[in-house]
């Protein structure tokens, strides 16, 4: 390693985000020498090769299980970047897999922060997902950190990922954030031809990430001038305001941008291949907080972004723009349609089988409400509705304690308050700090210990009432602050069917 470079430690670097991280701070920081681990693969190995033996980087090959390898990778680091760990599409067909490994790494690279000299010395970045606060929709669209942890049903990668927060967050160190990525713009992403792209709602909204700013972002992070209070935080990755689109915006610039034209997408999807709800996405009205600290956004215009995105994806791709024949559409209609036919998680499928427990999951209250709802959504766009959400008249949810006091100010009858809006109550009698974990009882009893910080900042609650299965009524009724963003989307009728049943086919996408 170069003399007198400070290290960072890089998890993912093989991947979108860590890729692009790993060259931005290769290129731009000579000052920093960088510890990727790597899982040992003929392909990583390719993609490392002209760095194998460069002075500024040292590959660690191992992977999340490898305890081990991880420490060597730490020891010695000033910085933690931990992008890496399964994701979708992946992880739902082995969300066993995922929860493991997802959780697991986490544990490992806590334990070997801790294993340090300097433990409270070394900055730890987490890389969490909007996933975590699932579907907001209208007029709960806009959200920030603290807001309630909401996985959307058969997440397994959010349970993960919600997990794995919670081993940073509890670990008692000084110098650690969670920064919870929203989906992250990139060349590749037209590669990702899977049927998890009909799981989102039209109207449903997202705050993209450029990789770049993304990239960016953990660079900036690498800095020691960073003020203490910027740590112990959750954030919401975010590329401001023209980033702030719906679903249906997303694709409509895609296929324009690889010259398809304007409102292509009503030319090769139908829009009843699409979910009516149960998937994630939220405008961040917080985001902007990150910007302020670190000023990572490159602001490139949205569109000038996407056309850029199109110049490197494959000729097929590139045809279309040049030529616009209607049988390119009707091709790519067929194509699609055939992803929305995938045996397992097609939408088309769970209607053609009657699938009612992914019915009900995506369009319905109840097993009957499920098809039943289906079969209302337009099946021409001429009738679809694809307005988009205010960017200016929506709700902000109540946190349930008095936001307005500085956080480290906040009081045990602050506490109390926050306790009882989530249906449960404060055992604890007395409080150290934000940061020290005290004693908390949910509205079934179960009893747990979590610092404040983890509750109010990052809108967790009792680990005994983590989905899996998804009991979402019945927790709703209990909890106020839950039942604000489920019943936005869902009913308080009492033959709900969120429960063990909702869950039935569980073991089979385990094999």
């Amino acid at each position: 390693m170069a003399k007198n470079n400070k290290k960072v430690f890089i998890t993912g670097a093989s991947g979108n985000m860590g890729w692009c991280t790993f060259q931005e701070i290769y290129n731009n920081r000579p000052d920093l020498d960088l510890v990727p681990l790597l899982r040992d693969s003929e392909k990583n190995r390719e993609k490392f090769a002209p760095y194998l033996n460069d002075p500024r980087v040292k590959i660690v090959w191992g992977d999340f299980g490898d305890y081990d390898a991880i420490l060597e990778g730490i020891t010695g680091a000033s910085y933690v970047l931990h992008i890496g760990g399964m994701v979708s599409p992946a992880a739902d067909y082995w969300p066993k897999r995922t929860l493991k490994t997802n959780v697991m790494a986490a544990e490992n690279i806590v334990k070997a922060v801790k294993a340090q000299k300097n433990p409270d010395d070394i900055t730890v970045v987490y890389i969490g997902t909007v996933a975590e606060t699932g579907n907001r929709c209208e007029p709960i669209h806009w959200g920030r950190c603290g807001d309630p942890i909401k996985i959307s049903i058969y997440d397994h990668y959010a349970i993960s990922k919600v997990k794995a927060e919670r081993v940073f967050a509890e670990s008692g160190l000084k110098k650690w954030v969670s920064m919870r990525q929203s989906g992250i713009l990139y060349p590749n992403i037209l590669k990702n031809m899977d049927p998890i792209m009909f799981h989102v709602p039209l109207n449903g909204v997202l705050e993209w990430a450029t990789v770049e700013d993304s990239a960016t972002l953990m660079e900036r992070v690498c800095n020691d001038n960073i003020p203490d209070d910027f740590f112990r935080r959750f954030y919401n990755i975010g590329s401001g305001d023209q980033y702030r689109i719906t679903n249906y915006q997303f694709e409509d610039l895609l296929l324009n941008a690889i010259g398809m034209g304007h409102d292509a997408t009503k030319r090769v999807f139908k829009p009843n291949w699409f979910v009516d709800r149960n998937f994630h996405g939220q405008w961040y009205a917080d985001s902007d907080a990150l910007e302020e600290a670190l000023h990572f956004r490159h602001n490139t215009p949205i569109d000038l972004y996407f056309k850029g995105m199109a110049k490197e994806v494959e000729w097929f791709y590139q045809l279309s723009a040049v030529t616009r024949l209607p049988i390119i559409s009707t091709l790519a209609r067929e194509g699609l349609g055939m992803i929305a036919l995938n045996k397992r998680f097609g939408t088309r499928t769970w209607v053609k089988e009657n699938n009612t427990e992914r019915l009900t999951a995506f369009y319905g209250d109840t097993k009957s409400q499920g098809m039943a709802h289906y079969k209302t959504l337009p099946t021409t766009w001429d009738k679809a509705d694809i307005h988009i959400p205010s960017k200016t008249d929506y709700q902000v949810l109540d946190h349930g304690y008095d936001e307005t006091k500085p956080f480290e100010e906040l009081t045990l009858e602050d506490l109390q308050k926050a306790a009882a809006f989530r249906g449960g109550k404060l055992i604890s009698t007395e409080i150290v700090d934000m940061y020290t974990p005290v004693t908390w009882e949910d509205a079934e009893g179960n009893q747990f210990d979590m610092t404040p910080n983890t509750v109010l900042r990052g809108g967790h609650w009792s680990p005994a009432q983590d989905p899996f299965p998804w009991r979402y009524d019945e927790i709703a009724k209990q909890n106020p602050f839950f039942a604000q963003v489920w019943y936005a989307d869902h009913g308080k009728d009492e033959n709900n069917v969120y429960g063990e049943e909702i869950y039935r086919d569980y073991d089979e996408y385990q094999k």
